[in-house]
């Protein structure tokens, strides 16, 4: 299917894929600006960005550069090149963080068409995994999607895992006596969201095990036993600058999609990042860079997907023409 910026169809196909990112408690922070029919703008929705758990936009950022990525996914595969600038206006729009150029024909290699199809396969699992360690040669798919997009995926040791579920069990408890934290995590975890947020439906059972291999939203149904050797990888950075966020978050998105392929689910647990960034902490930099992410991997059940705002919302403006950029 081709893709044109100047009909409604072709930008409705690109903003659908771009939508069905992860982002940070569902939250969606983006938004688009398609520019006579040449280009598609991401911006940051600052409405939308988590003021307590995220004082520095990291994790929005990284929620955006996973957008990015299925936006480059949905052109690549309409037989297009995209031509991305990240930052491409820092002094000038703060919020603008990529713009895409629509290119010119090429080919579709297998290997996109893949990746676009699973789009809409791709979840968020908080529930118990099952079956064996993830083979060797999926790991090392996984850590090449990742140094495909200028991150690093860094798989955790066994004894390592154990003290990683303990640091996150800290950063949790520490975060529940923080009362702003509660309010704005309850915020975003109500029962009943319809298009954002995470309703109960995909919190996940309590774990019977502690501590425990999932985050804590303080809405469970039921509970369950857990692995007893979750398999932990860290993605980072060589960089800790917003570009370097926005790498991350396409290098997450072509990991987790790679994942889906393979039939692996995956969750994340990312309380000590998040404690890191509301306490202005110094990142313990590891010897493979800064950790922007860190992913529980496995074999589960299939499990229902987080709502999604309706595309049509994501449109911020149409734009003239702003020239080269």
């Amino acid at each position: 299917m081709s893709v044109s910026l100047a009909t409604e169809l072709g930008v409705r196909r690109l903003l659908v894929a771009a939508g069905q990112a992860p982002s940070v408690l569902n939250t969606q922070p983006w938004r688009f600006r398609v520019a006579r029919g040449e280009r598609v703008e991401l911006l940051a929705d600052p409405d939308r960005r988590l003021r307590i758990s995220d004082p520095r936009g990291r994790s929005q950022y990284l929620s955006c550069g996973a957008a990015l990525f299925n936006l480059r996914l949905a052109v690549r595969t309409a037989g297009r090149r995209p031509m991305v600038w990240l930052l491409p206006s820092p002094e000038e729009e703060l919020d603008l963080l990529a713009a895409v150029r629509i290119g010119g024909s090429s080919p579709v290699p297998g290997e996109y068409r893949a990746l676009y199809d699973l789009i809409p396969v791709r979840r968020t699992n908080r529930r118990p995994f099952t079956g064996p360690a993830l083979p060797r040669p999926v790991r090392a798919d996984l850590r090449r999607a990742a140094t495909r997009e200028g991150a690093a995926l860094v798989f955790v040791d066994r004894h390592a895992t154990d003290d990683m579920l303990d640091y996150a069990a800290i950063a949790e408890e520490e975060l529940a006596r923080d009362h702003d934290y509660r309010a704005e995590l309850a915020a975003w975890t109500m029962p009943g969201a319809h298009f954002d947020g995470l309703p109960a439906y995909v919190h996940g059972p309590h774990p019977l095990r502690d501590p425990a291999p999932v985050r804590d939203f303080g809405r469970h149904e039921g509970e369950a036993r857990f692995e007893e050797r979750p398999q932990l990888a860290v993605l980072t950075t060589m960089g800790d600058r917003p570009v370097d966020w926005l790498r991350a978050g396409q290098a997450l998105q072509r990991v987790l999609l790679v994942a889906a392929g393979h039939g692996v689910a995956a969750s994340f647990l990312n309380q000590p990042l998040d404690l890191r960034d509301m306490r202005g902490r110094r990142d313990p930099h590891h010897r493979r860079g800064h950790p922007q992410m860190i992913i529980r991997l496995g074999y589960g059940l299939p499990v229902a997907r987080s709502p999604r705002r309706p595309a049509k919302e994501l449109v911020s403006m149409c734009m003239k023409d702003r020239g080269n950029i």
